[in-house]
This record gives structure tokens, sequence and C-alpha cells, in this order.
């Protein structure tokens, strides 16, 4: 019965620790700035506030796998009304990137948590 008991708890504590570091854990986290495209609240079960930003830089000519556009969730609804008041502005972001996403915190493996700065036009 010992034997049960020890492989059991060593399942489910094996079992926590693989939800936890596939879907909690921050793998990364980072700046992106750019111009703020759209931020909407979408979703058939879970409504999430998800939101896309146009990365300034070169673009190639041709077909590229590479795009400057950055899909993001956003979990807070104070930073996703301040950002749907923002669209068409310069953002600075500030997101933390899971393994994962989750269906209820976004659609996205990015999640912005706050804004750093917003400007009228470029840089400024």
């Amino acid at each position: 019965m010992r034997t049960i008991f020890t492989v059991f708890l060593v399942l489910i504590l094996s079992l926590g620790g693989f939800v936890w570091y596939r879907y909690y854990f921050v793998f990364a986290e980072g700046v992106k700035s750019g111009q703020l495209n759209d931020v909407k609240k979408k979703g058939y079960i879970f409504k999430t506030y998800e939101g896309k930003l146009i990365q300034s830089g070169v673009k190639s000519s041709g077909t590229s796998i590479q795009s400057n556009e950055f899909v993001f969730s956003i979990e807070d609804e104070r930073v996703a009304k301040q950002l749907e008041l923002a669209s068409g502005k310069y953002i600075d972001l500030h997101y933390n990137e899971y393994i994962s996403s989750l269906p209820w915190r976004g659609m996205s493996q990015y999640v912005v948590d706050s804004v750093i700065a917003i400007h009228d036009e470029k840089g400024f």
C-alpha cells in the first residue's frame, strides 16, 4: 500500500511540475515597440483581449517567413482599455512569453502586462 501511495504521489507531483512549467513558467520577458494596429476582445467561451503591433523595420522584397507583426494577448483589462485608446499610435509594450497559452489567459503565448510609453509619432 505504501508503494502505491509513493508512486501516486510521484505521478501527481510530476504532473503538477509539468503543468506549471508548460503553462505558468515565464520563459522570457522583453519589450516590443511599434505601431498599435488593433486591440479586440474575442473568443468562443473565454473572452480575452488580443492585439497586434506592427514593428518598424526593413521589409524584404518577395516572400518571407519573417513577419513584422507582433500578435499578443492581454490579461489585465486596465491595460487593454489603455491600449484601445492608443490605437494607431506608437507604443512600447512589456510582455512575458510562456511556453504554451491557456484559453483564459489568451490565444497567444506572448502576454502583455504593461504599457511603457505611448508616442504620437514614431520615436517621439
